[in-house]
């Protein structure tokens, strides 16, 4: 059975507006989605990449705002047309939501496209205890006890470690999806994540020269 490791941060928009695509892929083709939340913004800089605050005005306004409205209006997902407000907050409990349930499965599916759906069509708090509870109750979890272990050491510790991980898999943005060690990045390249699984593409044999600095 194939598997698809999921690279991606509780609070990314591509996520969200590729997050029911992977799972029909994922159900079509009878592949195993291996969910690795992380903590984005260290694995993005670990690459070099400028940090989101360090981005120009028009890099943003294009990347992070056209882009999001032609997705999302292209794939018929439900989006709030404007960043969320509390998109800065510390987004590491609701990523422990989608750890303590497992890295795999349909309750992983769920709280994860349920997170994310929460953050960009609902304006969730992604901090806020009291939204997360009643957000998780909304989707038939025990929520009290969920989010206990979504706080505990040994779940936070493996978020961290998924961070980590991504780092040494040279990941630079949310979402990647990592096909039999093929990492494409980018809920647009879902097409070609498809193919992979039906006809996997031949080994790079692209050589570049090492970038200085």
């Amino acid at each position: 059975m194939a598997t698809i490791e999921y690279v991606y941060s509780a609070h990314s928009a591509f996520a969200y507006l590729g997050s029911l695509e992977i799972m029909r892929i994922c159900a079509h083709h009878n592949a195993v989605l291996v969910h690795r939340p992380v903590l984005l913004s260290p694995v993005v800089v670990a690459q070099r990449s400028p940090a989101f605050r360090q981005r120009t005005q028009a890099h943003v306004d294009y990347f992070f705002g056209r882009e999001i409205e032609r997705w999302a209006e292209y794939r018929s997902v439900p989006i709030i047309r404007k960043r969320p407000t509390f998109h800065d907050a510390d987004y590491s409990l609701a990523s422990g939501m989608i750890i303590a349930l497992g890295e795999t499965g349909e309750d992983t599916d769920r709280m994860a496209h349920g997170l994310l759906e929460a953050h960009w069509n609902e304006d969730l708090d992604l901090s806020d205890r009291t939204a997360l509870e009643a957000m998780a109750v909304k989707l038939g979890f025990a929520a009290k006890e969920l989010l206990e272990e979504a706080a505990s050491p040994s779940v936070q510790n493996k978020l961290v470690e998924n961070s980590g991980w991504a780092k040494e898999k040279q990941v630079f943005g949310s979402p990647t999806y990592i096909v039999d060690g093929d990492p494409f990045y980018g809920q647009d390249h879902l097409p070609l994540v498809e193919r992979a699984l039906e006809k996997p593409f031949a080994p790079s044999n692209w050589v570049n020269p090492p970038v200085d600095g």
